[in-house]
């Protein structure tokens, strides 16, 4: 395949990347709750692991994998523990 194809079809997704991580970054930002910021966390934290594979893709080099692994672990032990132990907004 031709390299200018390969990068063309990979920068696309680094667009709507890099545009969702706006969108979750101002989710965060102005969230009516703790719960809509803790969500926008989690979908960073999920976008994060998307944005590894695509250099993992565009680069042909593996040795991020285990980066994503702790990412996943750490994402999903932040979410279950944040559903654990939160409060009300209101008390």
């Amino acid at each position: 395949m031709d390299p200018s194809i390969y990068n063309y079809f990979l920068i696309v997704p680094a667009i709507l990347l890099s545009a969702g991580f706006m969108m979750m970054a101002w989710r965060i930002a102005t969230g009516p709750d703790s719960l809509d910021r803790v969500l926008g966390l989690d979908g960073v934290v999920a976008m994060l692991q998307c944005a590894l594979a695509l250099y993992i893709v565009w680069t042909m080099d593996s040795t991020v994998v285990n980066v994503m692994m702790v990412i996943a672990l750490l994402g999903f032990i932040s979410s279950l523990s944040v559903a654990r132990f939160r409060k009300r907004d209101g008390s």
